[in-house]
């Protein structure tokens, strides 16, 4: 079963790494993404941008993972931007060793703390620098302390004592604890959890259930000494994994190796927070999915309790239709015998006999076996019916009624049966229906449901068009006039070869040769590219002339008494053509290590680096809904395990690729 809180330790161990990382980071962004989560958007010179992720109750660690975030901030996050944007982290740190980080930001105002209690229900809370509650996440009052906006701030008590700074000496107080077993007095006399207080003991070998009187100097002082040990954490010393059971299912992330999961698969990584990110993103994945198709299944079970009611119900039904169809049956075929009896009893009772009489009459003929008697069975003269045994079946027979009458009443019963059955089967077929369409629903939340998806750390070249050729060359093109400014003035070198569609309004492009030789294949690319991404395209034509040149023959010196636009410049000397260049692009997706990226470009160029793509030719269709119809064909050509990460792509990833924003798929 996945751990789903964070211990102590990890708390030790996350915070060093993060502080180590986020020091001196600016905060960029605040977001509140769930009713207990927080993402921090980070800037720092010189690095990426980081992303803090912290949970009350549960989790804190740097993510990188793209969380959605919602368009209207919550009261509690607008409070947090207020006080906390463009502030500089000044430390992140654990508090004794509880499950409790803080965040510590300088502002004009002074430094502010962001507590993090990771412990029971969880909360975050903004203090002051007068140490005075600005904000929580949830406000409370409490037998210890109190948790309202004003007051002063005050951490709840400590579970036990801090083992961190703890000697020898402190240690051993742990006898007094006397009866109570070890592995329970380790976690109520230190803030560690059971975990951690079983790995003291299999460490040491001491038994768990030994008393605390019971233990030795020698286990006492072993128990000590490991401790200590496993507080390598606090220098930076760690080795995070996360722990598969034998059926690969996920149990633990540790930042150290623990000798209670040495039979387990572990598998390594490069740090705490890396390991607390995929650890933390599969727990969330798995309860979005629950929460998405949670109200779904429940309607689901509902329908399928009512459905085995309802068939039940349709069993019990079945039975008197035939069970009335063959009394009436009976009833004609032995209709004069039964007359007759009917008759003989109606007529004594006329002459004046008493029905005591009656029935001993009766019953002495029956011993006789004479006709009508041997059908009597017994006589209600209360409310003068007749039971007779017709064929080892005994029914009833109304004596004011006739024996047609009589065998009507058990036909007309039999069809009003029938009219209940045929509602509950119509009841039934319904019910059939409504668990159909929920298991559909179930189906498409699940479906719906996008995974989290890791937030691609992007390179120089993808501020420009972009595409590696089918021989590993970059091609880097225009996007705009600014742009292609920056291309010619900042990333053109002299080993590289510019083209330029013959049409104004069109990018330059550049074949990054780093000193290599480029075929005519990649040069055909090129030529494509930068034909496709022109004014021809939305012109609608189907192919234009491109041309290259060599580096030295761009200039941004106009002729004398004219001037350039921005993204223009002169070209001089001998063009070098590719005529009839093609206007298609292609558009897919490269995964790599369970990674996606989108790519777009020459098709020859994309279909040698993946299969999933889709061609796409000048066309009026708007790019918004075009990208919709890209991102569901290359869905179908993708594996089942990567479709929702694909349908998960943002529409506006796609439309990048799309040139001039209008096109057609081509089929």
């Amino acid at each position: 079963m996945l751990k789903d809180v964070m211990t102590s330790f990890d708390v030790a161990a996350v915070t060093q790494e993060i502080n180590e990382r986020i020091e001196g980071a600016y905060v960029s962004k605040i977001y509140q993404i769930g009713t207990k989560t927080l993402l921090f958007k980070l800037r720092k010179s010189g690095m990426p941008r980081i992303q803090l992720l912290i949970e009350a109750g549960k989790r804190l660690h740097l993510t990188v993972y793209t969380h959605e975030t919602p368009q209207t901030p919550s009261a509690f996050c607008m409070s947090l931007r207020k006080y906390l944007d463009n502030g500089v982290v000044k430390a992140v740190r654990q508090h004794e060793f509880e499950r409790i980080a803080i965040l510590e930001i300088s502002t004009r105002q002074g430094v502010f703390q962001l507590v993090s209690e990771l412990f029971g229900g969880g909360n975050i809370l903004l203090v002051d620098p007068e140490c005075k509650i600005l904000q929580a996440m949830s406000y409370k009052r409490m037998r210890d302390r109190n948790i309202l906006r004003g007051e002063l701030f005050e951490h709840p008590p400590a579970r036990g004592k801090n083992p961190i700074n703890m000697r020898i000496e402190d240690f051993r107080e742990i006898q007094q604890l006397g009866e109570m077993e070890i592995v329970k007095a380790l976690t109520r006399f230190l803030s560690i959890s059971g975990t951690y207080a079983e790995e003291l003991l299999i460490r040491t070998d001491v038994n768990k259930k030994t008393k605390c009187s019971a233990l030795t100097e020698p286990e006492i002082d072993g128990l000590f000494n490991q401790l200590q040990k496993l507080f390598v954490i606090k220098s930076g010393n760690i080795q995070a994994s996360i722990v598969s059971d034998e059926t690969g299912a996920w149990i633990d992330v540790t930042a150290v190796p623990l000798k209670k999961y040495e039979q387990f698969a572990q598998k390594n990584y490069e740090s705490f927070n890396s390991a607390l990110d995929e650890y933390y993103a599969k727990i969330t994945d798995a309860t979005r999915s629950d929460e998405a198709t949670g109200d779904v299944e429940s309607e689901v079970a509902r329908y399928m309790r009512m459905l085995q009611r309802q068939e039940r119900a349709l069993e019990e039904l079945k039975e008197p239709i035939i069970k009335n169809r063959n009394v009436g049956d009976l009833i004609y075929q032995h209709f004069g015998d039964l007359q007759a009896l009917l008759q003989k009893i109606l007529n004594q009772k006329r002459s004046g006999k008493a029905w005591q009489e009656i029935t001993s009459s009766i019953e002495a003929s029956k011993k006789t076996k004479s006709h009508p008697e041997i059908y009597f069975h017994a006589l209600e003269p209360a409310n003068q019916v007749l039971h007779v045994s017709v064929e080892g079946k005994v029914f009833s027979l109304n004596l004011r009624e006739s024996i047609q009458a009589n065998a009507n009443k058990y036909y007309l019963r039999s069809k009003k049966a029938e009219k209940k059955l045929q509602g509950a089967e119509k009841q039934l077929h319904e019910t059939r229906a409504k668990i159909e369409k929920a298991k559909k629903q179930v189906t498409i939340a699940k479906d719906a449901q996008q995974p989290l998806v890791k937030k691609r750390k992007k390179e120089w070249f993808e501020k420009f068009r972009w595409v590696y050729s089918s021989e590993g060359f970059l091609v880097i093109g225009g996007r705009d006039a600014t742009t292609n400014e920056l291309l010619i003035k900042k990333r053109m070198e002299p080993d590289d070869i510019v083209f330029h569609a013959e049409i104004v309004g069109a990018p330059f492009v550049l074949i990054k040769t780093e000193g290599k030789t480029a075929s005519e294949q990649t040069i055909n690319e090129a030529a494509q590219l930068a034909g496709s991404y022109s004014r021809a395209w939305k012109e609608m034509l189907s192919a234009i002339n491109v041309y290259w040149i060599h580096p030295n023959q761009v200039s941004k010196t106009p002729p004398s008494g004219q001037s350039l636009a921005k993204g223009s410049f002169m070209i001089r000397g001998t063009k070098n053509f590719v005529r009839g260049v093609p206007l298609q692009v292609a558009i897919g997706v490269k995964i790599e290590d369970d990674s996606i990226m989108i790519i777009g470009g020459p098709v020859e160029a994309i279909a040698s680096q993946t299969d999933a793509y889709v061609k796409v030719v000048p066309g009026d269709m708007k790019s918004s809904y075009l990208a919709k119809k890209i991102r569901h064909q290359v869905s179908t050509k993708v594996s089942e395990e990567m479709k929702r990460s694909v349908t998960a792509i943002p529409i506006e990833d796609i439309q990048r690729f799309i040139p001039l924003g209008r096109g057609k798929m081509k089929q």
